[in-house]
């Protein structure tokens, strides 16, 4: 043990991981003579040399920088570092004198899709140690697995070798399998006729095309969900807790299997649930989002109200330096050829951390140091009172159901900041809901289990260094103080809990204008630019152009076919204005162009949005190209001309005689036929599309408001809001007219203001 790995070529997987860039960076900064080579796959642009190079500058790294210097440091990775670039998958020659093998490399998700799971966790090791027995060599291999492949069982677990029959071949089989009979299943008419009728009813007014994305994007996550049952069930059937440690229970039967079983020194190290350091090479160090860190995470932003665990339930955690050193410690002392060595890296059994004291400790934290929430307010936190599971899924259906019908409910209502207020906390509350759905489902076999792990040979590891070596190169749990280590080292260091503090912002206004002149911002018209509505407009032209003896009668066909239109209008944009604009079969062209230059054209200027106005004038300004794009007639929009560069509108058919006919000259322009027609404009004109900026107030504006790289949601309806904020698109309020008359609508908004 006094030598440990001085002088000795380690080829270490998952470098780029949690663990394994501790694991090289402890080489790096305790090992000087140690030799690492390291296998990392590609991924994009970066190759496996950059990658690793962009590691390197990792905050992991940056204590043993600064102690030697940056020279000295580049210096020992060009020495002493290797990479080789593939993966487990495809694996390029491996070096053949290799000392001893880390294999660290996992897919750790305890949902995974039961193929990729058996691919990452099975296949990996099985490719990895085919590889090795072919270059001839004979390396110690330290495979890194995890306590719960002791699976759904109670009581102590001693440090041994699993004992189980599972044929892992044939189940390796069967999960390969699994994706082709869930894709196959997924395209049975049934199921597509379902997901498509669901996507119909929530994106029809955004046109076919995001219909039919939404329902291939339903398939695909049909055939996820699958996927992920599948690995669920089978490993429960199995007595597993999840896919997770079903397959890592198999990998660890690889290794046995292939390495051990052929003559050669295997040591398995499982580790419990790895969290922050405590000492090396900082406390606190962390990489991003560990097992516990979003239970404690959501605790803190009041997201759990409640939570099925036992309160004596040992959650067993470990720093990750303790499982660095531990990981170390047996490379550096194999077993006799053809055995294999068990330490478990835990907590539970030398000094346990009970669920409920725990919690304590983090409420403690949170009630100290509260998170705020988006308005700035702290986020109180729940005090849990360790309720069974049934009565926190009865509590958790009901809920579900409550957002959902307000949900429904919400969306029916004219958007007025009130009501996007009320969508922004359903929000909130579906995604707090779909969190405490997700850990119920993945964590509660971990809040509620009964199992506890020995760690007697891992003690006795320990206690084989050097004493001179125990307090850097150790991991003696007992000198764990757990309420110091949550409250001063591990919660302060989770990542997004400092940013949670300052509260949380949505863009809400355009971001600033570049000067270009290959930049479009195109507008739509009602309620982006103006503040009447197309039957708006349709009044004005019947005060304008008939006598007051007829306008009674005019209005009372408008009311009386009022609920027709509006079915129209939330059926397909379209469809709508195809039904209303047969108001104008036999009206003649001229005479109705002649009354809207003359006796409309102020009433829609007055009407214009002075904050659209600005953002025309801004946007010319700046050398962009602007365009009014609408379904509404070119002969209702002709008087805007000067404001923008170019408008784009619908025509209506003329006969013979001059006169509408009541039937559109061609199909409106309105969601998908925007889009269609914005990205021709912009090949013909030479515009950058990425670069531009778009402006629309409906969810049926969605397709095209997609195209450009800047959009923006104006007055939006309910269905656009919840879009623009899932996608955080800015969200404007334009209210104010040139004369302050407001159609009801944004009246409605303006009102809704200054309550």
């Amino acid at each position: 043990m006094s030598s440990s790995l001085d002088g000795a070529h380690v080829l270490l997987t998952g470098a780029t991981g949690f663990v394994g860039q501790a694991v090289l960076e402890k080489i790096l900064s305790a090992y000087p003579s140690t030799r690492v080579s390291v296998l990392v796959r590609p991924r994009g642009d970066l190759t496996a040399q950059m990658r690793i190079d962009k590691l390197l500058r990792k905050p992991a790294f940056r204590t043993w920088r600064e102690a030697v210097g940056e020279e000295a440091a580049a210096e020992a990775v060009r020495e002493r570092v290797t990479v080789l670039e593939g993966d487990l998958g495809d694996l390029p020659p491996l070096p053949d004198d290799v000392d001893v093998v880390i294999h660290s490399a996992s897919t750790v998700s305890f949902d995974l899709p039961i193929d990729e799971a058996f691919t990452a966790n099975v296949g990996g090791p099985l490719s990895l140690y085919q590889a090795l027995l072919a270059t001839g060599a004979d390396p110690h291999v330290v495979h890194v697995s995890t306590c719960y492949v002791a699976g759904l069982r109670k009581g102590v677990v001693e440090e041994r070798a699993l004992d189980h029959e599972v044929d892992r071949e044939r189940e390796f089989a069967y999960a390969l399998t699994a994706r082709e009979e869930a894709e196959a299943a997924s395209r049975r008419p049934e199921v597509l006729r379902q997901l498509l009728a669901e996507a119909q009813t929530a994106h029809r007014r955004a046109g076919a095309r995001a219909v039919a994305e939404a329902a291939e994007e339903a398939r695909q996550e049909w055939v996820r969900h699958e996927l992920v049952e599948a690995g669920r069930t089978r490993a429960n059937t199995l007595g597993w807790t999840d896919v997770y440690t079903f397959t890592k229970a198999l990998g660890e039967r690889v290794a046995e299997d292939l390495w051990a079983g052929a003559g050669h020194r295997l040591s398995v190290v499982r580790p419990t649930i790895i969290e922050s350091a405590l000492k090396h090479p900082y406390p606190g160090w962390i990489d991003g989002f560990k097992v516990a860190d979003p239970l404690i995470a959501a605790y803190g932003r009041g997201m759990l109200p409640e939570f099925p665990a036992l309160a004596d339930t040992v959650l067993d955690v470990i720093p990750v330096d303790f499982v660095v050193n531990a990981i170390l410690a047996a490379a550096a002392a194999p077993p006799a050829p053809g055995g294999a060595n068990y330490f478990q890296v835990s907590s539970g059994l030398t000094n346990p951390l009970p669920l409920g004291q725990l919690v304590r400790l983090v409420r403690e934290y949170f009630k100290a140091n509260p998170l705020t929430d988006a308005e700035g307010a702290h986020v109180a936190v729940p005090a849990w009172s360790f309720p069974h599971t049934g009565a926190v899924e009865r509590a958790l259906r009901r809920r579900e159901k409550a957002v959902e019908l307000a949900d429904r409910a919400v969306g029916r209502l004219p958007a007025t900041p009130r009501t996007r207020k009320w969508i922004s906390g359903l929000h909130r509350a579906r995604r707090d809901l779909g969190t405490l759905r997700k850990f119920t489902n993945l964590y509660q076999p971990y809040t509620q289990t009964e199992v506890i792990f020995d760690d007697a040979r891992l003690r006795e590891l320990h206690a084989a260094l050097p004493a001179e070596r125990q307090d850097a190169h150790g991991f003696d749990v007992t000198e764990i103080d757990w309420r110091r280590y949550l409250q001063e080292i591990h919660i302060p260091n989770v990542p997004g809990l400092m940013r949670s503090r300052g509260g949380a912002s949505s863009p809400t206004a355009p971001a600033e204008l570049t000067e270009r002149t290959d930049v479009v911002a195109v507008f739509d018209l009602q309620r982006t630019v103006a503040a009447a509505t197309l039957v708006e407009q349709y009044l004005w032209v019947e005060l304008a152009a008939k006598p007051a003896t007829s306008w009674p009668a005019s209005l009372a066909n408008l009311v009386a076919l009022g609920p027709r239109y509006l079915q129209a209008e939330r059926r397909d944009r379209g469809d709508f204005i195809r039904q209303f604009m047969r108001r104008y079969e036999g009206v003649s062209e001229a005479e109705l162009r002649e009354v809207v230059t003359k006796r409309v054209t102020p009433s829609l200027r007055r009407g214009l949005l002075q904050e659209a106005l600005r953002r025309v004038a801004a946007h010319r300004a700046a050398g962009h190209r602007t365009v009014l794009l609408t379904g509404e007639i070119d002969v209702f929009v002709e008087p805007l001309a000067p404001l923008f560069d170019h408008i784009e509108a619908g025509k209506m058919e003329v006969g013979p005689d001059g006169r509408w006919t009541g039937h559109l000259a061609a199909s409106p322009l309105v969601g998908e036929a925007r889009a269609a027609w914005l990205r021709r404009y912009a090949r013909e004109e030479g515009l950058d599309l990425s670069a531009s900026y778009a402006y629309g107030d409906s969810y049926a504006d969605r397709s095209w408001l997609e195209v450009v790289g800047h959009p923006h949601a104006v007055n939006p309806d309910a269905s656009l809001y919840r879009y623009a904020k899932s996608r955080r698109w800015p969200v404007l309020t334009w209210t104010t007219t040139a004369e302050g008359r407001l159609s009801p609508v944004l009246r409605s908004i303006k009102g809704a203001q200054r309550r």
